[in-house]
């Protein structure tokens, strides 16, 4: 794990923050809604190729849906921010969920067309509701002091970490006693009804405050207070930030298919499960150990740190000569992965005024899946033309080059202080 500058200081727990007033019921009603999102993807999936009876519509649709949903993340968080959780979510999930309904319809026997399934899928996608993001600048309203919003980052990363391991595990249960439409109709009510709960929280303000404007020379956008819109080239702070959470999506959108071909050449292709188990695992007690320590050293170089930690271990994971070899080492990996997102949160949170905080967290949200999805794409091309050591190794290598790019000392600028606002050009 990352080590401070000096010897740790006992820290408030997690309890602190689950203390603050309205944090249990405002989290819970996310995380019930955030089930969704590990739920919807395998159920749609399995519903689209039973109704289709093909592989490759059900990867085209799935892959129409996440392309919409991702890159359009921001363009949703900028709605939050100019109108506020309460005026847009409600009728956000309220379409996403009704147009998983449609799909679940058309998926409940075979015979549905593909295109229309896949124009419903970039529907659902377009509509899909960050409630990742709304959560955590509800985070940053509802724990301002920043030791504090560390724990509650890291708290929301590890638990959002176990609803994309447990999502999957309900899905199972569902197909197992009915059909995945069933699952896709469930996905559908949980992120209405968390949504809903959601924005019923008093910690969501019933008025949304309108935004000031941003000082003269301010790095972030010189639009208009009614409609804040968060101009990323413009904030080096999140620019850097939002490269090497890209870079970390890349290195684990490539691990996923590495461990499916290290498997399968050793011809334990059943065992990857327990891989990426420990992935998740590694990931999970990374977060908390993170979120529980008082740390000395600026975001930036935490963030710097954690990337290159998890890009070395994904190196020496290629190195591997048994598959409990490669357990342990990717657990180490996932160490830093929590870490990563949870720094990386909290800069975007520093690096811009309250009226642009979601955009700035969607942003993140938006590299990570991005690189995730270009990393599974890229090193496919690569697998079984290579050696898989070589793999490893290049799908190491975008984590380890942003860190190196953030290291290189920067002329006329000082990087921030402890847990301040990152500085660069």
């Amino acid at each position: 794990m990352l080590t401070s500058s000096s010897a740790p200081s006992r820290a408030p727990s997690y309890a602190t923050v689950l203390r603050t007033p309205h944090a249990v019921r405002t989290f819970g009603a996310a995380l019930l809604g955030r089930l969704s999102y590990g739920v919807v993807p395998l159920a749609l999936l399995l519903a689209i190729k039973d109704a289709t009876g093909s592989y490759s519509v059900a990867g085209g649709a799935m892959a129409l849906f996440g392309a919409a949903s991702v890159f359009l993340s921001p363009a949703r968080a900028a709605l939050i921010d100019r109108y506020g959780p309460r005026r847009v979510l409600p009728p956000m999930a309220g379409l996403y969920a009704a147009v998983l309904g449609v799909l679940a319809l058309a998926t409940w026997r075979p015979g549905a067309p593909p295109l229309a399934l896949g124009a419903l899928a970039v529907a659902a996608g377009v509509c899909t509701p960050p409630l990742g993001p709304v959560m955590r600048t509800l985070w940053s309203a509802l724990v301002p002091d920043r030791e504090l919003l560390q724990r509650a980052y890291s708290l929301d990363g590890v638990a959002e970490e176990l609803l994309y391991v447990s999502g999957p595990l309900l899905v199972g249960l569902i197909v197992r006693a009915g059909r995945p439409a069933a699952g896709v109709l469930a996905g559908a009510l949980l992120v209405f009804v968390g949504a809903l709960a959601l924005v019923s929280s008093p910690a969501v303000p019933r008025e949304h405050a309108r935004p000031e404007p941003p000082p003269a020379g301010s790095t972030g956008s010189t639009d208009a207070p009614a409609a804040p819109r968060l101009r990323l080239f413009g904030i080096p702070a999140l620019r850097h930030t939002v490269l090497v959470t890209a870079a970390v999506g890349l290195c684990l959108g490539a691990l996923e298919l590495l461990v499916v071909a290290f498997t399968e050449q050793r011809g334990q292709a059943a065992a990857v499960s327990w891989v990426l188990a420990a992935l998740s695992a590694g990931s999970a007690v990374g977060g908390l150990a993170y979120g529980a320590v008082r740390w000395k050293l600026s975001s930036r170089v935490r963030l710097v740190v954690a990337a290159a930690g998890m890009g070395a271990a994904l190196m020496a994971a290629g190195l591997s000569p048994r598959l409990y070899v490669l357990v342990a080492v990717v657990a180490v990996a996932g160490l830093f992965v929590a870490p990563v997102l949870t720094t990386a949160y909290l800069i975007a949170d520093e690096s811009v005024d309250a009226a642009r905080r979601t955009q700035a967290g969607a942003w993140v949200n938006t590299a990570f899946n991005a690189g995730a999805s270009g990393g599974t794409a890229a090193v496919g091309l690569l697998v079984g033309r290579l050696p898989l050591a070589l793999c490893f190794a290049l799908a190491a290598a975008p984590a380890l080059l942003c860190a190196a790019a953030l290291v290189r000392p920067r002329s006329g600028r000082a990087g921030a202080g402890a847990g301040g606002r990152v500085s660069g050009a």
